[in-house]
């Protein structure tokens, strides 16, 4: 060992000098090469030959440069377009696609309105063609628009009104007008009313001609033989103040651009487009700027005749504008049609329109394919309408459009893929290039080769040895490789195991501090978690205290189990180390608090009653690297020794130090950190040592003692003697960290955590349903909602049987992906304000609470998690070796998981077992004669609660849960029945039931009875199991950690004693506490645990609850009387505090 240092630096010194020598030695070995009898003239062709190569090789770098830097300005440059490119096609293709499926949507949405009307038609007996009103119209046509995404949609319904009708259309018109005016101004809030209407109504097949005397248009009857397109139903409804027109009855083929496509309708009973274009009047609109529509001409067909169409105004500018795509940016569409899109002498002409559009709307550029032809070769088109008909069918003249939506980028949107990335990654490239030739051309000939060799080394062992050892020791390491020179192997960096030659690396360090923090009642915890939740709690926890750690310049030793061990001082030296490992401590209790009370929601109960039992020391220690196999940095001496031990006897939630830290402390001013123990401690192999508090809160203030403890309810809630050391709780003087990030209760936390338990089985639930499941009659299972559990009482509903949803492997292999299901928020929020609502009806027993509800729910979680795993060694009781295929599973768990519904239904029934519970058992309720023990007789507490929660979650605000939970009758009914036969199994002092539920478990798994089909069914054992999971789970405390049992059984203890108190019990429970409970444990709880290992349904879990369960039954026939006495102590003195 080297010489005692107050500086780890001199690890990093020693013996570096030797290890230069020798390399500076090497080097120029290799080097003292001389021509000492070389001519001149060789010499000077030799120097000339050296500057011809370097010319040469000037001359290639600087080609290279260039060239470089050259093809990088092109391929960057290049990039950008392809990006460019390859951008605007994909953005091409998706508007493209969304145009297209629009338009599809739009024709098939008339089609379907079409279709309808027909229906409607045939369906009416008072309705024939052309007399048909639609009932409604506005709000069908206003949804219609809000299907195809239009704001200011024109639809028309015009019937074929033949010659033989005329006389009677007036009178429909008269008679049918006012009744669908009506309904559309209800619908549209016209300001108008019916009777205003109907005076510009013109009852006879008309047309309008325009008297430029009285600047109005005037109808005209047509003259000429039908039949004749009238306009009869519009939405929306036109204004009659504008121009006193009203378009009821009129003639739609006196429009030129209608006329022609009603002929290719009649012609082809297809759909037809048309286009039509105006003059923009609108307020702000610019002079002379023109609206393009297309008008969509939809035949409504009866018995193959055309009988009338449905015509729809599609403004093109308003269908760009609401395309509603990301990142759409300036790019041209150009709607190409076949046929001539202009009509009018006074208007342009053509078959192409121009839009501008983008992400907020849409220009339009005009009658005209407005695109540069740069772009050409970009082009994204695609037929968005094709009229494919018989052109032999349509009249003169005629012509049916196709239209190709064509879209091309701008110089906008190309520029703005242009960056100066070219220039400045060719003046990168060309830096770089430099600069590395150089450095290649000079340093790489003379040392390269052993350079980089020496370096690859380092940095293999680097990676290495940097995540094990500090830096200081890692030095050592390289240089202690160096000198064994010899030896050239990557794999054996600390010198080949414990034989290894060399000065071992190790140091004296004189001024240290060590706090060794362990988890106060994590043995217990983890008694009741599954492996990967405890890994889960100390990944989590040790991240926290890794970047504390960091944060104050302390270094991590090592974890052992729940123990986490740290010092300051070393490997750098810290004269302030017996401050920095103090904060370091502080920030540790506060953290694990704050860290054990979120993880507490996804963890379980008493996750956030895990709190650091903390202790420190200083002095010096022994440090440095133990080599051999799995080598690492350790520390030794008496300081580990006494930090342990400050350790072991601190108190939970506190830090202990020792009076030489405490020296160190108030040396450093900061002396009102500490508080000195009440009393000495007593230390294995130290005597009695005085001891300080290391205060946890940010201001220093006296402690509070635990007789300050107001009540026995605050006081079950602290006590837990997991720690186990004598002279830990004897002060009784606790320091609660303040939280200040805490924002959920306890009860809050675990009802998050309850949702958590029950959300996945809800979607296992709704994901087993299929997409083919078809609920019954909702009205249906109202009905049975409200009838079912309406008996006398809810324990006649018990049955010996309950039949379980049969098995269907399709079925089980759609919940593996219910992780995808939503059950939504509105169920989820129901679920959580349930059992908020749960939690509350749980009165404020110390036993009998929502706390104890929620253990249970773990424990039944777990159980049920270990019938569900498959996976050999962490599942099934003796499933052979591999994955358990998915009907053998279902086989051997009795068909418990074939249903989703029975999972959650046991969960759920253990949440709700004790609601209301009154804190006394039923013998008392009844001998009390209560309204509830009136009503029940037998089971009071377990029906209760059984119609307390159903009662609850039949309220009509937990629709959206019930409909998750249930959707048929049998599920609802099934649900029920599991619900009842699982709660009133809780009831073990019931002889009746207990003698019923023995016989049938004899029945069922005896192999003396196996004949019996009936009681030996999977239904029967599925019943049992159940009944017997939830009767474990109630009484789980019994058979896991000690400290569980122990902290329980107080609490039940503190409820029995109190009720007897308060005259609600004949006997004293003291007395024959201690009896009762190797009793309970005798005849009733290692029974129990027997019962569910034999079963073979709950893999591992049931040897772990048998196994506790006997281990408990030992230690509290050892400890149990002095237990009790404790007991009664405590309670005395809780009772004489609050009187």
């Amino acid at each position: 060992m080297s010489k005692p240092s107050k500086n780890p630096g001199a690890w990093s010194a020693t013996g570096s000098h030797n290890g230069m020598s020798q390399f500076d030695s090497s080097a120029s070995e290799d080097t003292l090469e001389t021509e000492e009898h070389t001519p001149p003239d060789v010499a000077t062709r030799e120097e000339k030959a050296v500057t011809r190569s370097k010319f040469v090789v000037f001359l290639v770098l600087l080609l290279a440069v260039s060239g470089t830097a050259t093809a990088t300005y092109l391929l960057v440059e290049s990039q950008e377009r392809n990006d460019f490119e390859a951008a605007f096609a994909g953005l091409g293709s998706e508007v493209s696609t969304v145009a297209g499926q629009k338009i599809d949507q739009i024709y098939n949405a008339l089609d379907s309105y079409a279709l309808f009307i027909t229906s409607h038609v045939k369906t009416n007996p008072n309705a024939s063609w052309p007399f048909v009103t639609i009932s409604d119209f506005s709000k069908k046509s206003e949804k219609i628009a809000e299907l195809v995404g239009l704001k200011t949609p024109v639809l028309a319904m015009c019937p074929i009104v033949h010659e033989e009708d005329r006389e009677r259309w007036s009178s429909f018109v008269l008679e049918s007008a006012p009744v669908w005016y009506k309904q559309s101004l209800d619908n549209e809030g016209n300001k108008y009313t019916v009777e205003e209407l109907m005076n510009f109504t013109v009852p006879y097949l008309h047309t309008y001609s325009f008297n430029q005397t009285s600047m109005s248009a005037v109808p005209v009857e047509i003259e000429r033989p039908g039949p004749i397109m009238a306009n009869w139903q519009l939405y929306p409804l036109e204004d009659p103040a504008f121009g006193g027109m009203m378009l009821r009855g009129l003639d739609m083929e006196g429009i030129a651009e209608i006329s022609s496509q009603f002929q290719i309708t009649r012609l082809t009973l297809r759909q037809s487009i048309s286009f039509t274009q105006h003059f923009d009047f609108s307020p702000g609109a610019e002079p002379g700027a023109v609206i393009v529509s297309s008008q969509i001409m939809e035949p409504i067909i009866e018995e193959g005749k055309l009988v009338g169409v449905l015509l729809l105004n599609l403004p093109w500018l308003e269908f760009f504008q609401n395309l509603n795509i990301d990142g759409l940016s300036n790019t041209i569409a150009v709607l190409r049609s076949s046929c001539n899109i202009g009509v009018g002498a006074s208007l342009n002409t053509g078959s192409e329109l121009s839009y501008l559009i983008d992400s907020e709307g849409a220009v339009f550029l005009g009658l005209a394919d407005a695109h540069n032809p740069k772009y050409d070769d970009l082009v994204v088109s695609r037929v968005v309408v094709e009229t494919v008909v018989d052109e032999a069918k349509l009249p003169e003249g005629a012509c049916a459009p196709t239209l190709t939506l064509d879209l091309y980028p701008t110089k906008a949107l190309e520029a703005s893929f242009q960056t100066s990335k070219p220039k400045w990654y060719t003046a990168v490239v060309v830096a770089v290039f430099a600069f590395t030739s150089l450095v290649f051309l000079v340093y790489d000939f003379f040392v390269g080769r052993r350079q980089r060799k020496f370096m690859a080394r380092i940095m293999r062992q680097d990676k290495i040895v940097s995540n094990v050892f500090p830096a200081a020791i890692r030095d050592r390491l390289y240089e202690d490789e160096q000198k064994r020179s010899k030896q050239d192997s990557l794999f054996d960096p600390l010198g080949g195991g414990s034989g290894a030659g060399g000065e071992p690396l190790a140091d004296l360090f004189l001024e240290t501090t060590v706090a060794f923090a362990d988890i106060a009642g994590f043995t217990a915890w983890a008694s009741a978690r599954e492996p990967a939740q405890i890994f889960v709690l100390l990944e989590t926890i040790y991240g926290q205290f890794d970047k504390r750690a960091y944060r104050h310049n302390v270094f991590k030793v090592e974890t052992v189990g729940d123990c986490y061990v740290a010092v300051a001082g070393l490997p750098e030296p810290d004269k302030d180390h017996a401050m920095s490992a103090c904060r370091f401590a502080r920030d540790c209790v506060k953290t694990m608090k704050d860290t054990t009370m979120k993880l507490e929601v996804s963890l379980g109960p008493d996750t956030s009653e895990l709190e650091l039992r903390v202790g420190i020391h200083s002095g010096q220690v022994t440090a440095g690297v133990l080599r051999g196999e799995r080598s690492r940095f350790q520390l030794f001496g008496d300081t580990m020794n006494t930090a342990a031990r400050m350790e072991n006897t601190s108190a939970r939630n506190r830090i202990q130090t020792t009076q030489t830290t405490a020296d160190l402390l108030a040396a450093s001013g900061f002396s009102a950190w500490l508080t000195p123990r009440k009393n000495k401690v007593l230390v294995k192999g130290k005597g009695e040592m005085q001891t300080y508090w290391l205060n946890t809160t940010k201001s220093p203030k006296a402690s509070k003692p635990q007789s300050d403890i107001a009540t026995l309810d605050e006081t079950l809630e602290l006590s837990d003697s997991s720690s186990g050391i004598s002279g830990a709780m004897q002060d009784g003087d606790f320091d609660v960290v303040a939280d200040d990030t805490e924002v959920m209760s306890k009860t809050e936390r675990l009802v998050e955590w309850n949702v958590k338990i029950l959300s996945p089985l809800l979607q296992q639930i709704i994901a087993s349903r299929g997409v083919d499941a078809v609920p019954v009659d909702p009205s249906s299972l109202s009905e049975n909602e409200a009838t079912i559990g309406t008996g006398e009482t809810v324990l006649e509903e018990f049955v010996p049987i309950i039949p379980l949803k049969r098995f269907d492997a399709g079925e089980l292999r759609k919940r593996h992906k219910a992780s995808s299901i939503d059950i939504g928020e509105e169920a989820k929020s129901q679920l959580r304000n349930y059992l908020t609502n749960v939690a509350s009806m749980y009165p404020n027993n110390p036993f009998h609470n929502f706390e104890h509800a929620s253990h249970v729910t773990a424990s039944v979680k777990k159980l049920l998690t270990r019938i569900v795993n498959v996976d050999d060694g962490n599942g099934l009781s003796g499933t052979p070796t591999g994955k358990m295929d998915l009907v053998d599973m279902a086989g051997h768990s009795y068909g418990i998981t074939s249903d989703p519904l029975t999972q959650f239904s046991v969960v759920f029934s253990a949440i709700i077992h004790d609601m209301d519970h009154p804190g006394v058992p039923n013998a008392q309720l009844v001998k009390e004669n209560t309204r509830n023990a009136q009503i029940f007789k037998k089971s009071v507490a377990e029906q209760n609660s059984v119609e307390l929660a159903w009662a609850m979650l039949m309220e009509k605000e937990y629709e959206a849960l019930r409909a998750c939970i249930y959707h048929t009758e049998d599920d609802l009914r099934r649900f029920r029945q599991l619900v009842v036969n699982t709660v009133m199994a809780t009831d073990i002092v019931d002889k009746e039931l207990q003698a019923l539920r023995k016989a049938r478990w004899e029945t069922a798994f005896s192999e003396a009875h196996v004949q019996d089909a009936k009681l030996s069914s999977d239904d029967c054992k599925a019943t049992i199991v159940i009944e017997h999971l939830i009767q474990a789970s109630d009484v789980s405390h019994t058979m896991q950690h000690w400290q569980i049992y122990k902290s329980w059984n107080e609490k039940f203890f503190m409820e029995c004693y109190t009720a007897y108190k308060a005259g609600r019990a004949d006997s004293d429970p003291s007395e024959n506490w201690y009896k009762g409970e190797i009793g309970f444990f005798d005849f009733y709880v290692i029974p129990l645990a027997k019962k569910l290992d034999s079963c073979g349904v709950f893999g591992v879990s049931s040897h772990e609850y048998l196994n506790y369960a006997r281990s408990n039954r030992d230690e509290w026939a050892r400890e149990g009387e002095h237990i009790v006495e404790e007991y009664l102590e405590k309670y005395e003195e809780l009772n004489n505090r609050q009187q």
